[in-house]
C-alpha cells in the first residue's frame, strides 16, 4: 500500500477508536446534566464565547463536542506519525494540538452562534 493510504487509514482507525471511547466514557457520564461531571469542553464553550446551555439540545451538544474532539486527536496523531524525530514529534504535537483545539472550537462557536444559541452581550455587560 502507498504511504498516502497507510495514513489515511491510520487517521480513519485512531478517529473512530477515539470517538467511540470518547462516547462510552465522556459522553455517556454527562448525558445525566450532572454539573460537577460536565465535560471542559461544555465549560470551555460556555466560559470563552458565552453559550446558552438553555438553547442549546444538551445532547447534540455533546454529540458535537464528540466528533470535535475525536477530528482533533485523531489529526494530531497522524500529523505527529509524519516525523521520525521525537523531540519534533513532541514540539509539533504541542503546537498542533494548541492550534487544532482552539480552531476547530472557534468554528463551533461560529456555528452555534449562527443559530442564536449564543448568550446577548448587551444584557452580560449591563449587569
Amino acid at each position: 500500500m502507498s504511504k498516502v493510504i497507510q495514513e489515511l487509514i491510520l487517521f480513519l482507525l485512531s478517529f473512530i477508536f477515539i470517538f467511540l471511547l470518547y462516547q462510552l466514557i465522556i459522553v455517556r457520564r454527562a448525558k445525566r446534566k450532572n454539573k460537577t461531571k460536565e465535560p471542559f469542553e461544555v465549560t470551555y464553550l460556555v466560559g470563552k464565547y458565552n453559550l446558552d446551555l438553555k438553547k442549546v439540545n444538551y445532547k447534540k451538544l455533546l454529540r458535537v463536542i464528540s466528533l470535535v474532539s475525536s477530528l482533533d486527536i485523531a489529526l494530531v496523531v497522524t500529523l505527529i506519525l509524519l516525523f521520525d524525530n521525537f523531540l519534533v514529534e513532541v514540539v509539533v504535537g504541542f503546537i498542533a494540538t494548541l492550534i487544532i483545539i482552539i480552531t476547530s472550537y472557534h468554528l463551533v462557536y461560529l456555528v452555534y452562534k449562527k443559530k442564536g444559541m449564543i448568550k446577548d452581550e448587551s444584557k452580560r455587560n449591563r449587569k
